[in-house]
């Protein structure tokens, strides 16, 4: 069997990387190794930046009937105190969706797998090349034992953190000094809890918690482990009302009885900062948990490998409908491994923040958290959703001391005909200009596959233009701009031919 693209693993990364190839009619064969979807929660958690990635996939209405607002974010002292709120307000963001949304881990992947063909019950049990011809995918199946091999143009490795395709290309994980072990619970109920609807961060050195509502009837509570402690130890009893999980949740549960709480799962976890040290080997690439280990202070793991297939599926569309070079896929390491670094870097900042420092640390957080709240601009900033620039590549041109839009995501602003940036856009590069273009300008653009947006003063992407010092952006496909230029004619040298047959019209 040969297919232009194998991907390894079916869980949002790897489902993500083939909605978005599929946009491009690129043959994709996804393996999983369990029958169907993994029915445990996990994440929880998205921003408004990958609640786009969805919208692009033609999925926001559907996952916006699944999911739950998240109002914010409030700190508590060890005896649930409120330290500060840090409050979000509801509507949309810059994408055109909530900043903050929660939801339940197998309800969006039922999503992503509906129209793709999924094998399930797969064990991909070797990756190999040679460097001269297409890669072979070593499988078993798991149920009659049957092996097969399947070549393939490129594999992607979405297979998690214990990654056969990060062993098989010879990569290892970077540790960045991060190990905390946390028991990770989730409750269903039909009864209302009554408490504020947004994250609750309990900051205490002794017992680091954190509460939050995921859905109409679906609650997560995570509790530090102390030291001795194991998922073991609270799992000793029926749920009633004297055991230690029950104790640990009762002042968010209060007086609701134990009959009405269904425990859904009781997990430990050991949350972790690793990066891989490479992530591709000629043909074959690391994607997701693979490729990163990013602690959940900022909700950004999963969302981070639904980046990287965002940025790389529109690459590798390109260079196998040879309208851009092989060299494109360079580009993927090269931006996305110091973003996905910025993000664990944060993510380690907040855990430590609310977790360690002892008795001067706590002290700290009772003086300064109360004031956080009043810091102009302060709760703009924690609340903010917009994440680092990409890094300077061949296809984000930036100067190396001046600061430019390039490598930030374009808005997903309104249009004058109230169409959406990405609706007209449709998986193309986009032109976004305050300068008319000439119509030798237009047909230049329009034959490298491109699409023109011409502003008008009121337009937010007038003022978003003109914030950035600029008259005109090369928007790529994955929403991030190429390069900007106050020249219209020189902005067009920049602009790739990415001309590959796209099965997403622009909306009308």
């Amino acid at each position: 069997m040969k297919v232009p693209v194998v991907i390894v693993g079916a869980g949002p990364t790897g489902l993500t990387a083939a909605r978005l190839l599929a946009r491009y009619g690129v043959e994709c064969v996804v393996l999983e190794r369990w029958e169907s979807v993994f029915p445990q929660p996990r994440a929880v958690h998205l921003d408004d930046e990958v609640y786009r990635v969805l919208g692009r996939m033609g999925l926001a209405e559907e996952f916006a009937a699944i999911s739950w607002h998240c109002h914010g974010l409030r700190l508590l002292d060890p005896d649930l105190r409120v330290l500060a709120e840090f409050r979000r307000p509801r509507g949309t963001g810059r994408h055109g969706f909530p900043r903050a949304t929660m939801f339940d881990q197998p309800d969006l992947e039922r999503l992503l797998r509906a129209g793709l063909e999924v094998r399930g019950n797969t064990e991909v049990t070797g990756i190999v090349q040679d460097g001269t011809g297409p890669v072979r995918v070593e499988v078993t199946d798991r149920l009659t034992g049957e092996r097969e091999t399947i070549h393939a143009d490129y594999v992607l490795g979405c297979d998690g953190a214990n990654s056969l395709t990060r062993k098989a290309i010879g990569a290892s994980m970077t540790d960045l000094r991060f190990d905390q072990r946390w028991l990770v619970v989730d409750i269903a109920t039909t009864a209302d809890l009554g408490e504020w609807e947004g994250v609750h961060q309990v900051c205490d050195p002794g017992r680091a918690a954190t509460y939050m509502r995921i859905g109409r009837t679906r609650y997560r509570w995570e509790f530090r482990l102390l030291p001795g402690e194991s998922e073991g130890d609270f799992r000793d009893g029926d749920f009633h009302g004297g055991d230690r999980l029950h104790r640990l949740i009762a002042p968010w549960t209060k007086d609701v009885p134990a009959e009405d709480l269904e425990v859904v799962r009781v997990a430990e976890y050991t949350f972790r900062a690793q990066i891989a040290d490479r992530w591709r080997d000629r043909r074959v690439f690391l994607l997701g948990d693979a490729a990163h280990l990013t602690p959940p202070f900022v909700g950004q793991g999963m969302g981070a490998g639904m980046r990287d297939a965002v940025n790389l599926a529109w690459k590798l569309a390109g260079v196998l409908g040879a309208t851009l070079p092989e060299q494109a896929l360079d580009t993927y390491e090269v931006e996305r491994k110091p973003h996905a670094r910025a993000m664990i870097r944060t993510a380690k900042l907040v855990g430590k923040a609310m977790t360690e420092g002892g008795r001067f640390g706590e002290l700290l957080r009772r003086v300064l958290a109360p004031r956080l709240a009043l810091v102009p601009g302060l709760s703009r900033h924690v609340l903010d959703s917009e994440t680092p620039p990409l890094h300077r590549s061949d296809l984000v041109v930036r100067p190396r001391l001046r600061r430019t839009l390039a490598g930030r995501l374009c808005p997903n602003a309104v249009l004058d005909d109230g169409r959406r940036l990405d609706d007209v856009a449709a998986a193309r590069f986009a032109v976004v200009t305050a300068i008319a273009p000439t119509e030798a300008e237009r047909t230049a653009i329009e034959e490298c596959g491109a699409v023109v947006i011409t502003t008008r003063p009121s337009d937010e992407l007038h003022h978003w233009l003109r914030a950035g010092h600029t008259r005109a952006a090369v928007i790529r496909p994955d929403g991030a701009v190429l390069s900007t230029s106050n020249s219209l004619s020189r902005l067009c040298l920049s602009l790739p031919r990415f001309t590959v047959r796209s099965n997403v019209a622009p909306t009308p």
